[in-house]
């Protein structure tokens, strides 16, 4: 899903493409993409682009007359750039929003569908569909811990609930947490003081970090290769590839759909997390330590 970095990527490749531009037309390829009926989605046509915004992970449009047009690319849901009018052929597109200057096409892979687009009237319906939690540039310290504090979860959970902080999901959260050098199970109420100011240091650090990057991207031409797996990145999507910092093999574990990659060396003391499947699985033999899978590894292979 694209996340905090990914969504400024875009708002920054667009403002310079539809900013003060009419929105022409817009073209379904999918009737079920819109979820709302009032105002209907034919409203947004002719109107102007005013700003843009972010929500979260979705894409705010400001149209002239305080309607809103509401991006939510969810997984799969990708944006793309082609020449005015372009065609919609093939399953992925799924919208086009068509300007003087070209058309943002609206794609999503995959057959779930998750992906959205809602038209909203007034300030107050845009921020009803706002999860609620605090934007990380916006926060000071005290604020950034009172927040993640107000319950007690684990780092990676809180870290991805919209209602605690704003636009940070899978990718992300498993960066951050590699640079704090936090294991994603440690209890957000049992953190130290340095290990506060690390988590706050990092997550800011490592969100700038993207943000810039993928801004230098975008400067170069439309974003058209939104992942969240990149070659770049120190954990996420590293499973079985060294650590950047220790060289240790980059470890995952797996609940239901979503797996999260963490170093063991520098993140749990060379402890290993057990998922529910693998824990069940090998019960008493799960291996705990780095030095523990090494043995095991070794007796399969004699």
């Amino acid at each position: 899903m694209p996340e905090l970095p990914d969504i400024t990527a875009y708002i920054f490749a667009l403002e310079s493409r539809i900013i003060d531009q009419p929105l022409e037309k817009i073209r379904l390829a999918s009737p079920f993409l819109v979820r709302t009926f009032e105002p209907p989605i034919a409203d947004a046509e002719r109107r102007v682009v005013r700003n843009l915004r972010r929500i979260g992970k979705r894409i705010a449009v400001g149209l002239e007359g305080d309607l809103w047009l509401v991006i939510h690319l969810m997984i799969a849901g990708r944006l793309r750039w082609k020449e005015r009018g372009a065609k919609l052929a093939g399953r992925v597109n799924l919208a086009s929003f068509d300007f003087p200057n070209g058309s943002l096409v609206f794609t999503e892979a995959g057959s779930k569908h998750r992906a959205s687009v809602h038209l909203l009237k007034g300030e107050k319906s845009l921020d009803a569909i706002d999860p609620g939690g605090i934007e990380v540039f916006e926060s000071d310290f005290a604020t950034f811990r009172a927040a993640l504090s107000a319950e007690n979860h684990t780092l990676k959970r809180t870290l991805t609930d919209p209602r605690i902080i704003s636009g940070i999901g899978n990718a992300y959260s498993d960066e951050i947490l590699h640079a704090a050098r936090l294991s994603p199970i440690a209890q957000t109420q049992k953190l130290s003081a340095d290990e506060w100011e690390r988590l706050y240091t990092a997550t800011r650090a490592t969100l700038q970090l993207w943000i810039d990057r993928l801004r230098n991207e975008a400067e170069k031409g439309f974003p058209e290769k939104v992942t969240a797996f990149r070659p770049e990145m120190a954990a996420h999507g590293k499973y079985g590839k060294p650590c950047p910092v220790c060289g240790e093999k980059i470890q995952r574990i797996r609940y239901a759909d979503n797996e999260t990659n963490y170093c063991a060396r520098c993140q749990t003391g060379g402890k290993l997390l057990a998922d529910r499947s693998l824990s069940r699985l090998f019960k008493a033999d799960w291996p705990r330590t780095l030095e523990e899978l090494e043995a095991m590894k070794q007796s399969h292979r004699q």
